[in-house]
């Protein structure tokens, strides 16, 4: 399978991922009291896991791949995208999970991992749209 096309699929999955989270994984954490949310974000982190790992991988990869087989301004800005989804993820959506998994979640926490999570959603968006502009 092509490359670019492989791209475009993981693009593609990261994109259908991140807003089912913004639109209805996130926001369904303050439904839950504080008990019921630990029990229930231990499950939804395994389970999402399995699922985003690869992904993200799988786009770090193919972005880097593509940024050396072809190094332009095009696959330089994409790799560099993603490269921003990830260190926002680490910087500060994995301290919030953490947080919510050690018992510590608060209504301003739980809105400030929707907020917060809107630059991802962007990101991801943009990463997608410059995929099938640069890709197809």
């Amino acid at each position: 399978m092509d490359i670019n096309i492989m791209r475009l699929l993981f693009d593609t999955g990261l994109l259908v991922l991140i807003w089912m989270v913004q639109i209805l994984i996130y926001p369904s954490f303050k439904h839950y009291d504080k008990q019921n949310l630990v029990i229930w974000h231990k499950h939804y982190a395994v389970r999402l896991a399995v699922i985003v790992i690869p992904l993200m991988f799988g786009q770090l990869i193919l972005a880097s791949m593509q940024c050396f087989k072809t190094s332009s301004n095009q696959t330089l800005i994409s790799l560099l995208l993603v490269i921003v989804v990830w260190m926002l993820t680490f910087i500060q959506f994995v301290p919030l999970h953490k947080k919510i998994a050690k018992n510590k979640a608060t209504v301003t926490l739980l809105k400030r991992l929707v907020n917060k999570n809107w630059w991802r959603t962007l990101l991801w968006t943009l990463i997608f749209c410059w995929s099938v502009y640069t890709n197809l």
